[in-house]
Protein backbone atom coordinates (compact mmCIF):
# COMPACT_ATOMS: atom_id res chain seq x y z
CA UNK A 1 0.00 0.00 0.00
CA UNK A 2 0.80 3.61 -0.62
CA UNK A 3 1.98 6.28 1.95
CA UNK A 4 0.18 9.64 0.65
CA UNK A 5 3.51 11.12 0.11
CA UNK A 6 4.59 7.59 -2.06
CA UNK A 7 1.10 8.20 -4.21
CA UNK A 8 1.39 11.36 -4.96
CA UNK A 9 5.28 10.65 -6.30
CA UNK A 10 3.16 8.01 -8.17
CA UNK A 11 0.56 9.94 -9.48
CA UNK A 12 2.63 12.99 -10.41
CA UNK A 13 5.26 10.89 -12.46
CA UNK A 14 2.86 9.66 -14.04
CA UNK A 15 1.39 13.27 -15.02
CA UNK A 16 4.42 14.66 -15.91
CA UNK A 17 4.33 11.61 -18.92
CA UNK A 18 0.78 12.54 -20.44
CA UNK A 19 0.19 15.87 -19.66
CA UNK A 20 1.49 18.92 -21.13
CA UNK A 21 4.82 20.78 -19.12
CA UNK A 22 2.44 23.18 -17.42
CA UNK A 23 0.00 21.27 -16.53
CA UNK A 24 2.41 18.67 -15.21
CA UNK A 25 4.15 21.39 -12.75
CA UNK A 26 1.05 22.20 -11.53
CA UNK A 27 0.30 18.63 -10.18
CA UNK A 28 3.95 19.09 -9.11
CA UNK A 29 3.21 22.15 -7.16
CA UNK A 30 -0.29 21.15 -5.52
CA UNK A 31 1.76 17.80 -4.78
CA UNK A 32 4.13 19.73 -2.58
CA UNK A 33 1.89 21.73 -0.78
CA UNK A 34 -0.04 19.56 0.28
CA UNK A 35 2.71 17.35 1.43
CA UNK A 36 3.88 20.10 3.67
CA UNK A 37 0.65 21.09 4.83
CA UNK A 38 0.14 17.38 6.11
CA UNK A 39 3.77 17.32 7.88
CA UNK A 40 4.32 13.98 9.19
CA UNK A 41 1.30 12.67 8.73
CA UNK A 42 2.01 12.67 4.58
CA UNK A 43 3.62 9.07 5.74
CA UNK A 44 0.75 7.39 6.47
CA UNK A 45 -1.41 5.13 4.26
CA UNK A 46 -3.25 7.16 1.30
CA UNK A 47 -6.17 5.53 2.99
CA UNK A 48 -5.62 7.64 6.29
CA UNK A 49 -6.32 11.18 4.72
CA UNK A 50 -10.26 12.63 5.55
CA UNK A 51 -12.47 14.98 3.69
CA UNK A 52 -11.55 17.51 7.28
CA UNK A 53 -7.96 17.21 6.07
CA UNK A 54 -8.92 18.81 2.10
CA UNK A 55 -11.37 21.30 4.21
CA UNK A 56 -8.41 22.16 6.31
CA UNK A 57 -6.09 22.58 3.78
CA UNK A 58 -8.77 24.09 1.23
CA UNK A 59 -9.82 27.01 4.31
CA UNK A 60 -5.38 27.43 4.71
CA UNK A 61 -4.97 28.03 0.89
CA UNK A 62 -7.89 30.57 1.11
CA UNK A 63 -6.81 32.46 4.76
CA UNK A 64 -3.36 33.23 2.39
CA UNK A 65 -5.67 35.42 0.49
CA UNK A 66 -4.99 33.05 -3.03
CA UNK A 67 -8.20 33.95 -5.20
CA UNK A 68 -10.91 30.95 -4.96
CA UNK A 69 -10.15 30.01 -8.77
CA UNK A 70 -6.82 28.84 -7.45
CA UNK A 71 -7.60 27.26 -4.11
CA UNK A 72 -10.77 25.56 -5.88
CA UNK A 73 -7.24 24.20 -8.85
CA UNK A 74 -5.61 22.61 -5.97
CA UNK A 75 -8.86 20.74 -4.63
CA UNK A 76 -9.41 19.68 -8.40
CA UNK A 77 -5.56 18.22 -8.97
CA UNK A 78 -5.81 16.52 -5.31
CA UNK A 79 -9.63 14.86 -6.66
CA UNK A 80 -7.80 13.60 -9.88
CA UNK A 81 -5.60 12.20 -7.44
CA UNK A 82 -7.26 10.42 -4.96
CA UNK A 83 -10.43 9.65 -7.54
CA UNK A 84 -6.78 7.35 -9.47
CA UNK A 85 -6.61 5.72 -6.11
CA UNK A 86 -9.91 5.19 -6.12
CA UNK A 87 -9.96 3.58 -9.20
CA UNK A 88 -7.18 1.70 -8.39
CA UNK A 89 -8.23 -0.22 -5.51
CA UNK A 90 -5.84 2.16 -2.79
CA UNK A 91 -8.83 3.95 -0.77
CA UNK A 92 -12.78 3.30 -0.78
CA UNK A 93 -13.95 7.03 -1.04
CA UNK A 94 -12.33 10.29 -2.76
CA UNK A 95 -11.75 12.28 0.25
CA UNK A 96 -12.35 15.62 -2.36
CA UNK A 97 -15.67 14.49 -3.16
CA UNK A 98 -17.70 16.14 -0.36
CA UNK A 99 -15.67 19.25 -0.45
CA UNK A 100 -17.41 22.47 -2.30
CA UNK A 101 -16.01 25.04 -3.66
CA UNK A 102 -14.46 28.86 -2.61
CA UNK A 103 -17.07 30.68 -3.98
CA UNK A 104 -15.26 32.85 -6.57
CA UNK A 105 -16.78 36.65 -6.75
CA UNK A 106 -16.52 38.46 -10.34
CA UNK A 107 -13.22 40.57 -10.48
CA UNK A 108 -14.82 43.22 -12.23
CA UNK A 109 -11.91 43.44 -14.82
CA UNK A 110 -11.81 46.47 -16.75
CA UNK A 111 -11.52 47.23 -20.32
CA UNK A 112 -9.76 49.78 -22.89
CA UNK A 113 -11.58 52.20 -25.02
CA UNK A 114 -9.93 53.30 -27.88
CA UNK A 115 -9.11 56.65 -26.58
CA UNK A 116 -7.20 55.31 -23.99
CA UNK A 117 -5.19 52.64 -26.35
CA UNK A 118 -4.47 55.54 -28.78
CA UNK A 119 -3.04 57.32 -25.53
CA UNK A 120 -1.04 53.80 -24.73
CA UNK A 121 0.37 53.68 -28.75
CA UNK A 122 1.94 56.84 -27.99
CA UNK A 123 3.69 56.56 -25.32
CA UNK A 124 4.72 53.20 -26.32
CA UNK A 125 8.86 52.82 -26.85
CA UNK A 126 9.76 50.31 -29.26
CA UNK A 127 8.58 46.84 -30.20
CA UNK A 128 5.94 47.73 -27.13
CA UNK A 129 3.88 49.75 -30.02
CA UNK A 130 3.53 46.76 -32.04
CA UNK A 131 2.79 44.30 -29.13
CA UNK A 132 0.13 46.87 -27.89
CA UNK A 133 -1.46 46.90 -31.27
CA UNK A 134 -1.23 42.93 -31.37
CA UNK A 135 -2.93 42.96 -28.71
CA UNK A 136 -5.67 45.47 -28.73
CA UNK A 137 -6.42 43.83 -32.98
CA UNK A 138 -5.94 40.18 -32.29
CA UNK A 139 -7.60 39.72 -29.01
CA UNK A 140 -4.38 37.69 -27.59
CA UNK A 141 -2.63 36.76 -24.11
CA UNK A 142 0.54 38.72 -23.80
CA UNK A 143 2.85 36.31 -23.95
CA UNK A 144 1.81 34.62 -27.09
CA UNK A 145 1.87 38.09 -28.66
CA UNK A 146 5.25 38.54 -27.56
CA UNK A 147 6.31 35.84 -29.06
CA UNK A 148 5.01 35.53 -32.39
CA UNK A 149 7.32 34.79 -35.26
CA UNK A 150 7.80 36.35 -38.99
CA UNK A 151 6.16 32.24 -40.07
CA UNK A 152 3.32 33.11 -37.85
CA UNK A 153 2.14 36.29 -40.22
CA UNK A 154 0.55 35.93 -43.31
CA UNK A 155 1.16 39.67 -45.46
CA UNK A 156 0.98 38.09 -48.83
CA UNK A 157 -2.60 36.56 -48.84
CA UNK A 158 -5.56 38.69 -49.86
CA UNK A 159 -6.98 37.94 -46.80
CA UNK A 160 -3.64 38.57 -44.03
CA UNK A 161 -3.55 36.58 -40.81
CA UNK A 162 -1.54 35.85 -38.14
CA UNK A 163 -1.45 32.02 -36.41
CA UNK A 164 -0.84 31.96 -32.74
CA UNK A 165 0.41 29.70 -30.21
CA UNK A 166 -1.05 29.66 -27.28
CA UNK A 167 0.77 29.04 -24.34
CA UNK A 168 -2.33 28.24 -22.03
CA UNK A 169 -3.89 26.11 -23.85
CA UNK A 170 -1.05 24.43 -26.57
CA UNK A 171 -3.75 25.29 -29.04
CA UNK A 172 -2.83 26.79 -32.60
CA UNK A 173 -5.61 29.72 -33.45
CA UNK A 174 -5.42 31.80 -36.62
CA UNK A 175 -6.55 35.51 -36.50
CA UNK A 176 -7.10 38.10 -39.17
CA UNK A 177 -5.15 41.16 -39.27
CA UNK A 178 -6.48 44.68 -39.20
CA UNK A 179 -5.41 47.25 -41.49
CA UNK A 180 -4.07 49.13 -38.61
CA UNK A 181 -2.09 45.93 -37.57
CA UNK A 182 -1.22 45.31 -41.48
CA UNK A 183 0.48 49.00 -41.63
CA UNK A 184 2.75 48.61 -38.76
CA UNK A 185 3.83 45.51 -39.18
CA UNK A 186 4.73 46.59 -42.78
CA UNK A 187 6.47 49.50 -41.75
CA UNK A 188 9.33 47.04 -39.27
CA UNK A 189 12.63 46.21 -40.52
CA UNK A 190 12.90 43.39 -43.05
CA UNK A 191 13.47 40.01 -40.42
CA UNK A 192 16.51 38.28 -41.28
CA UNK A 193 14.52 35.06 -41.39
CA UNK A 194 11.47 33.05 -40.71
CA UNK A 195 11.98 32.33 -37.79
CA UNK A 196 12.92 35.46 -35.72
CA UNK A 197 10.28 36.99 -33.60
CA UNK A 198 8.25 40.28 -34.65
CA UNK A 199 9.34 41.70 -31.24
CA UNK A 200 12.55 40.59 -31.03
CA UNK A 201 12.97 42.66 -27.85
CA UNK A 202 9.81 41.50 -25.93
CA UNK A 203 10.11 37.82 -27.12
CA UNK A 204 11.05 35.00 -24.69
CA UNK A 205 10.71 37.36 -21.50
CA UNK A 206 8.88 36.55 -18.44
CA UNK A 207 5.32 37.85 -18.35
CA UNK A 208 5.43 39.61 -15.20
CA UNK A 209 8.21 42.13 -15.48
CA UNK A 210 6.81 42.57 -19.33
CA UNK A 211 3.32 43.06 -17.45
CA UNK A 212 5.01 45.74 -15.27
CA UNK A 213 6.31 47.44 -18.47
CA UNK A 214 2.81 47.57 -19.19
CA UNK A 215 1.98 49.08 -16.01
CA UNK A 216 4.56 51.89 -16.98
CA UNK A 217 2.99 53.02 -20.44
CA UNK A 218 -0.78 53.35 -18.16
CA UNK A 219 1.15 55.86 -15.73
CA UNK A 220 2.86 57.67 -18.97
CA UNK A 221 -0.57 57.29 -20.74
CA UNK A 222 -2.35 58.69 -17.44
CA UNK A 223 -4.97 55.72 -17.69
CA UNK A 224 -6.18 55.77 -14.01
CA UNK A 225 -5.33 52.47 -12.30
CA UNK A 226 -7.10 51.10 -9.44
CA UNK A 227 -7.29 47.16 -7.69
CA UNK A 228 -9.84 45.21 -7.43
CA UNK A 229 -8.05 42.75 -4.77
CA UNK A 230 -5.22 43.83 -2.95
CA UNK A 231 -2.15 41.67 -2.25
CA UNK A 232 -3.05 39.67 0.71
CA UNK A 233 0.27 37.44 2.50
CA UNK A 234 1.25 35.19 -0.35
CA UNK A 235 -2.43 36.42 -2.65
CA UNK A 236 -1.09 38.65 -5.59
CA UNK A 237 -3.09 41.51 -5.93
CA UNK A 238 -5.17 41.87 -9.32
CA UNK A 239 -5.47 45.35 -11.26
CA UNK A 240 -8.77 46.28 -12.78
CA UNK A 241 -6.89 47.21 -16.15
CA UNK A 242 -3.78 45.20 -17.36
CA UNK A 243 -2.12 43.93 -20.89
CA UNK A 244 -4.92 41.27 -21.06
CA UNK A 245 -7.78 44.10 -20.65
CA UNK A 246 -6.77 44.97 -24.35
CA UNK A 247 -8.06 41.00 -25.16
CA UNK A 248 -11.40 42.19 -23.24
CA UNK A 249 -11.70 45.10 -25.18
CA UNK A 250 -11.05 43.10 -28.51
CA UNK A 251 -14.47 40.66 -27.78
CA UNK A 252 -16.04 43.57 -25.87
CA UNK A 253 -15.88 46.37 -29.34
CA UNK A 254 -17.40 43.21 -31.42
CA UNK A 255 -19.53 42.36 -29.24
CA UNK A 256 -21.49 46.10 -29.07
CA UNK A 257 -20.73 45.88 -33.45
CA UNK A 258 -23.35 43.40 -33.40
CA UNK A 259 -20.10 40.24 -34.32
CA UNK A 260 -21.78 36.79 -33.68
CA UNK A 261 -20.94 34.60 -31.04
CA UNK A 262 -19.45 31.92 -33.36
CA UNK A 263 -17.06 34.71 -35.13
CA UNK A 264 -15.85 36.07 -31.67
CA UNK A 265 -14.99 32.71 -30.43
CA UNK A 266 -12.85 31.92 -33.46
CA UNK A 267 -11.09 35.29 -33.55
CA UNK A 268 -10.10 34.76 -29.64
CA UNK A 269 -8.80 31.41 -30.05
CA UNK A 270 -11.19 28.94 -29.51
CA UNK A 271 -10.90 26.84 -32.37
CA UNK A 272 -8.18 24.13 -33.35
CA UNK A 273 -5.62 24.12 -35.66
CA UNK A 274 -7.46 21.47 -37.23
CA UNK A 275 -10.81 24.01 -37.44
CA UNK A 276 -8.76 26.46 -39.35
CA UNK A 277 -6.93 24.56 -41.87
CA UNK A 278 -10.54 24.23 -42.96
CA UNK A 279 -11.70 27.79 -43.15
CA UNK A 280 -13.01 28.76 -46.57
CA UNK A 281 -12.44 32.00 -47.97
CA UNK A 282 -16.18 32.97 -47.64
CA UNK A 283 -15.08 31.82 -43.78
CA UNK A 284 -11.96 33.62 -43.52
CA UNK A 285 -13.65 36.80 -45.32
CA UNK A 286 -16.16 36.78 -42.29
CA UNK A 287 -13.70 37.10 -39.73
CA UNK A 288 -12.21 40.23 -41.77
CA UNK A 289 -15.55 41.70 -41.71
CA UNK A 290 -15.42 41.20 -38.12
CA UNK A 291 -11.95 42.57 -37.48
CA UNK A 292 -13.00 45.55 -39.88
CA UNK A 293 -15.63 46.63 -36.57
CA UNK A 294 -12.53 47.44 -35.09
CA UNK A 295 -11.41 51.45 -35.12
CA UNK A 296 -8.33 52.81 -35.79
CA UNK A 297 -6.44 53.74 -32.69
Amino acid sequence: MFSVAEWFEHFVKGKGKSRSNRTAAIYEQTKCLFIEFLGHRARLNIAAVTSKDIADFRDYRHSLGLAPATVNLDIQMLSAAFNAAWKQGHISVNPCAAIEPVKDKPQRKQVFIPEQVTALVKVAKGDWKGLILTGFYCGQRLNDCANIRWRDVDLVSEIKTIRFQTQKTGAEIVTVIHPALEDHLLSLPAAKSDDAFVFPSLAQRPVSPLSKEFGKFMDEAHIEQHSIRERSKSGRSVNALSFHSLRHSFSSILANAGIREELRMALTGHTTRAIHAKYTHHELAQLREAIAALPRV
